[in-house]
């Protein structure tokens, strides 16, 4: 190895990936340490970084070209030792030239004079802040003035952070591509819309208030003729936006970033998670727009329309999506608190769905909850030409007789079923006759044994429970 040529053993080592084989190739010789340590552009540090700001500036001249660093102390306790501290964010000034990238998760020590030694970090593009307690506006501030560069800004809870003097700095720069704020209740929907000028380049935007697990099942009365898009009040324009999603946000009396809805001509992903007092208007306007949809993904919950209670779209969204936006491929539609006894409370019904379906290149849907649909729309669905991967959860409505069916759609190839009460094994064996499925997820379904699922896909997950992924799922 050491008669080789530097040039050859550089090559070689970049084409290893594991972070634990590019440790063990490090220790094999001196010449091998140096072109490693070269060539390491990113790390992921813990717990372990002891003594931190010492520890730093070793890493920082052990890996002199690093240009992305996580740092994350989630489950730290004292024992561990030191945290990194605005000392430490001092190194990656001084000692870290080529920094582009870099994640600070649960660092309590780091305030914002911390975050003023990073103003000084010239070549920083990204910048993500998880669960900084100490950070206020004042900080943001000094970082939106001194990295010229960022385009990228993750805030997530971090409590402090309210006065949006940085954000519309960030506005009037035009620098910054995406933008996502999570769980800081310092900072509301109507203030993010003084970003101005700014959301002309965003491509990426993430909105969620920190909200109960009551809050999911709140009604309140909204007006469904409501139209937040007949006046423009707001003097801007999205049109690189691609990727959207909101949620728990409240847009009623006041219109808020329900507006954004109406003005993004580029948008690709949406994801509207309990969004209160939307209504068909809103999508509307959105599907008016944004002919180039590719995913979409609706949580939707009780709302109280005058004297009905409903979720808030009805099948007037299902329509105007079919005729709209038809190049979309994913489709995720999630319904709390609604009781099979009652199908009204979903705004949608089988026939609406079905349009969409049948309008629309659907290569992946995922039904939370979908009451209105039954094994007759398993029938109607098993001839979606382009469906590759269905996942349903808690649809009653569907039987054995809907496995029969859903068997014999032309592409698909990932099936997905979590607590479906009434598909037993019966149903099994109707997948499994078929043999086309490469996946079968089965969760919480009491029908079904662990024999019957045996060799009906490739690829086979079983559980009488449910899992820790679908707890997360309500």
């Amino acid at each position: 190895m050491e008669d080789l040529p530097e040039a050859l053993l550089t090559e070689i080592v970049k084409k290893i990936t594991r972070t634990s084989d590019l440790n063990s190739l490090s220790l094999v010789s001196k010449q091998l340490y140096a072109i490693e340590g070269n060539q390491r552009g990113a790390i992921h540090v813990g717990s372990g970084l002891c003594t931190a700001t010492e520890a730093l500036k070793l890493l920082c001249t052990r890996f002199p070209n690093l240009s992305k660093v996580e740092i994350d102390y989630s489950g730290w306790i004292p024992v561990h030792g030191k945290q990194l501290d605005n000392k430490g964010l001092f190194v990656f000034s001084s000692h870290c030239s080529s920094l582009i990238d870099l994640t600070l998760s649960f660092c309590s020590y780091i305030d914002d004079s911390g975050l003023g030694w990073l103003a000084h970090c010239m070549t920083l593009v990204s910048l993500r802040l998880n669960n900084a307690p100490l950070v206020t506006s004042i900080g943001l501030f000094s970082v939106a003035i001194g990295c010229t560069s960022l385009c990228a800004l993750h805030l997530i809870d971090c409590e402090k952070i309210d006065s949006v003097e940085w954000l519309e700095y960030l506005g009037r720069a035009g620098s910054l591509k995406e933008l996502v704020v999570k769980n800081c209740n310092g900072i509301n929907h109507h203030d993010l819309l003084k970003f101005g000028a700014g959301w002309m380049k965003l491509q990426k935007f993430e909105f969620e208030r920190k909200v109960g697990i009551y809050d999911i099942f709140r009604s309140e009365i909204y007006d469904p003729s409501y139209d937040a898009h007949n006046t423009d009040i707001y003097d801007f324009c999205c049109e690189s936006l691609k990727d959207l999603r909101l949620a728990h946000i409240e847009t009623w009396p006041e219109i808020g970033l329900r507006v954004v809805l109406g003005k993004c001509k580029a948008l690709e992903d949406l994801c509207l998670e309990y969004v209160h007092a939307l209504n068909d208007n809103d999508m509307i306007a959105l599907s008016r727009s944004c002919s180039n949809l590719k995913s979409i993904s609706l949580w939707l919950n009780l709302q109280l329309y005058h004297n009905e209670a409903r979720t808030s779209f009805t099948d007037i969204t299902l329509y105007t999506l079919a005729l709209n936006c038809r190049k979309l491929q994913i489709l995720e539609l999630k319904f709390v608190g609604c009781s099979p006894a009652w199908p009204p409370e979903i705004g949608f019904t089988q026939e609406g769905f079905l349009v969409l379906i049948q309008s629309c290149p659907i290569r992946v849907l995922v039904l939370n909850g979908a009451n209105f649909l039954d094994d007759d729309g398993m029938k109607a669905l098993s001839s979606s030409p382009n469906l590759e991967t269905l996942e349903l959860i808690r649809c009653v409505e569907v039987t054995d007789a809907g496995m029969h069916f859903i068997a014999h759609t032309p592409c698909l190839s990932n099936l997905t079923l979590r607590m479906c009460q009434y598909v037993t094994d019966v149903g099994m064996a109707e997948l499994g006759r078929a043999h086309k499925l490469e996946s079968l997820v089965i969760e919480c379904c009491r029908g079904v044994s662990l024999q019957a699922v045996q060799g009906v896909a490739k690829s086979v997950h079983y559980s009488s429970e449910a899992s820790d992924a679908l707890e997360k799922l309500f």
